[in-house]
């Protein structure tokens, strides 16, 4: 095969594994989402997360030990970065655990869904990166279709406690700082930093309040705690390796493939059926992730 065959080959394959990687992560936090909204019936957010945070530090250090310097160095150049992040990703998987004790999924990520404009808002200060004017574009046409899909929701009156949509709203916020910082340790190699900072911080915060509060759970809510752990690191990795192969103003209309997520979760735990509206609004998003991808291809 010819050499510039293969470089553009390579170029391509490069070109996609940062909205796959997006996706990816964006998939393992919706399965996240739906098995704390069924530990949540039951049990706190310091005890799930405790788990969550232990499992975490179990396999990064069983793994280390298994193969010496799994994972890369954990020692930074950049610790107020790392410190930044571990603190939105604690606040992030904190607030979206109580936002899904008080709200169905679909109405959490109608809060959620605003996080693509204001990653695209904190992008030029602190990333000090351009945003082009595609980007809106194809984020716009992202938050018509889920305007799309929950509009008869909307117009009858979305349901769910204000406190719920507090902690959605804070949860955002706080998801759309990890998503920008992601991007400013995008040079440094491994795995390991981006798993060890923000769970090691979060084993900390939590050790205390988890073990008061902690309440004997079965071995389904014992396994789901556990997996939440394995998927976390996952999702973890995923976006921060998605974030080494594109820039933020990419990646943002990705975030609505959650929609999708919420939809399948809500059909399959709790057998809420979606009507044409959000049938078309996931189609709309759908093809807002697609075009996106699509237009990036060309500047790239």
């Amino acid at each position: 095969m010819p050499k510039a065959c293969l470089r553009h080959d390579a170029f391509e394959g490069t070109l996609i594994l940062g909205p796959l990687l997006m996706l990816l992560g964006i998939g393992c936090f919706g399965l996240l989402d739906a098995a704390s909204k069924l530990l949540s019936a039951e049990h706190t957010v310091w005890q799930v997360l405790l788990v969550r945070f232990t499992t975490i530090l179990a396999v990064v250090f069983a793994l280390r030990m298994i193969r010496p310097g799994w994972g890369g160095a954990i020692a930074t150049r950049h610790p107020r970065i790392h410190l930044a992040r571990a603190l939105a990703m604690l606040g992030s998987a904190s607030c979206f655990f109580m936002a899904f004790t008080h709200l169905p999924l679909i109405e959490g990520y109608l809060v959620f869904f605003t996080s693509p404009f204001m990653v695209l808002a904190l992008t030029p200060w602190v990333l000090r990166e351009r945003v082009p004017a595609a980007a809106w574009g194809w984020v716009g046409l992202g938050f018509a279709g889920v305007a799309i899909g929950l509009a008869p929701g909307l117009a009858g009156g979305v349901g769910g406690a204000l406190t719920g949509y507090a902690w959605a709203f804070a949860g955002t916020l706080c998801y759309s700082a990890v998503f920008v910082l992601n991007r400013s340790l995008r040079h440094e190699t491994g795995v390991a930093r981006v798993l060890v900072w923000p769970t090691l911080l979060g084993f900390v915060v939590m050790l205390g309040p988890g073990l008061a509060t902690w309440t004997a759970p079965d071995a389904l809510a014992l396994g789901l705690m556990v997996m939440n752990g394995l998927i976390v690191g996952v999702a973890t990795v995923a976006l921060a390796e998605a974030f080494r192969h594109a820039d933020a103003a990419r990646l943002a209309p990705f975030g609505y493939s959650g929609l999708v997520w919420s939809l399948s979760f809500d059909l399959a735990l709790w057998g809420h059926l979606p009507g044409w509206p959000m049938v078309a609004g996931a189609t709309v998003v759908v093809l807002a992730c697609v075009m996106s991808e699509r237009a990036a291809g060309r500047r790239g």
